[in-house]
């Protein structure tokens, strides 16, 4: 094994996000395909730290914020120079092209962008979201190639940053892998799921506007009124506070459970009754083809981007418009009822970590 770093990656942390989830994947197959590769944090908190592999090295920074982290991440390439380096999360990938800038080196460097850019600004306030534009556009032109994990989110990337359509390529995320079977027949040890025989309506995701579970919560009180179900919600955020309120106020508190970070969602997607998601914006949202692959029916909004192309314009699962309790809460009935599903194995097999990695592989070490 060489003993220059082969694939430097980096993360600001190991939150419990889709993102770092996929990122850790990656390194993870990496290392096992022999690479020597170094999983770069500007903290080492969260909870996928458990999930990294013996094979990987775990550089921590010890930094806290992004932007801190640029001199220790310069004194990192110095020092390292790893033949290439990839990158996930916009204010990851300045920080990452300016420190690659800086430091002289000449690894080749891939970012990659999770979000449709446009709507992931709508988060910030008008001065933020103008700054972060304007550094996207002086640095990630700078990246020997930008990888989007849709094709909503490269046409959003090509348009926001004025980009030639070359310099973006499209990767799915390696969303499946052989220990996700496993681990949906794992027992859920929550007495919540147990103690009634109602179906479950399950989501997954940060507590975020972008995810917009308000819409699934008074979506699953108008279902309610019709249909004995329950809801479960699995994710920790800053809009909590706001759920659990409204949770309470539309009388649902018994029915609805929030138990935070699950580090198995498999199992509760397995034995859950469907699947819901229900954002505003995504980018490719992991946790619709984790519960297609764990063989759950799903309903989810037709949100830029990647619902459309993951479940091919509704052919593996219903559609609904963003925002739209009314019409989610139709498709979540009509699901219920069947509980039928079109057999999508094939269709997933785009989104395995084996073909994904394959294809990262491939623009991450194309000169050497």
């Amino acid at each position: 094994m060489s003993t220059r770093t082969d694939v430097a990656i980096y993360l600001p942390s190991l939150g419990g996000g889709g993102a770092e989830r996929v990122t850790v994947l990656l390194a993870n197959e990496f290392a096992a395909r022999g690479l020597t590769v170094d999983l770069v944090v500007s903290s080492e908190e969260g909870p996928y730290r458990e999930q990294i592999s013996k094979e990987v090295r775990l550089i921590n920074l010890q930094a806290g914020r992004v932007l801190a982290s640029l001199p220790a991440l310069i004194r990192y390439l110095k020092n390292k120079k790893p033949r290439a380096i990839l990158s996930a999360l916009n204010h990851a990938n300045i920080t990452v092209l300016l420190a690659c800038m800086l430091a002289r080196v000449t690894s080749r460097v891939v970012v990659a962008e999770h979000s449709t850019p446009s709507s992931a600004a709508v988060q910030h306030r008008a001065l933020t979201a103008a700054v972060l534009r304007i550094l996207m556009r002086l640095t990630y032109p700078k990246a020997d190639q930008i990888v989007a994990v849709s094709g909503g989110v490269s046409a959003d990337l090509i348009r926001f940053l004025n980009l030639p359509e070359k310099k973006v390529k499209i990767i799915y995320n390696p969303v499946i892998f052989p220990a996700i079977f496993e681990m949906s027949r794992q027992a859920v040890l929550d007495p919540w799921l147990e103690k009634e025989d109602s179906p479950v309506i399950l989501a997954v995701g940060r507590l975020t506007r972008a995810k917009d579970f308000p819409n699934l919560v008074e979506a699953f009180a108008l279902v309610r009124k019709e249909f004995p179900c329950r809801l479960a919600i699995l994710g920790e955020g800053e809009l909590r506070f706001e759920l659990e309120e409204l949770i309470r106020n539309l009388g649902l508190k018994e029915s609805a459970h929030m138990p935070g970070f699950v580090k198995n969602p498999y199992a509760w997607m397995r034995r859950a009754s469907i699947f819901v998601l229900s954002s505003a914006w995504e980018g490719l949202p992991t946790v619709l083809i984790e519960a297609m692959a764990c063989g759950t029916p799903v309903v989810s909004t037709d949100c830029p981007s990647g619902p459309r192309e993951i479940l091919a314009d509704g052919m593996f699962g219903t559609l609904v418009p963003v925002a739209s309790p009314v019409q989610l809460s139709h498709a979540i009935l009509s699901t219920l009822k069947q509980q039928q599903m079109e057999n999508s194995f094939e269709h997933l097999s785009k989104f395995h970590v084996k073909h994904a990695s394959e294809r990262y592989l491939e623009l991450l070490l194309e000169s050497h």
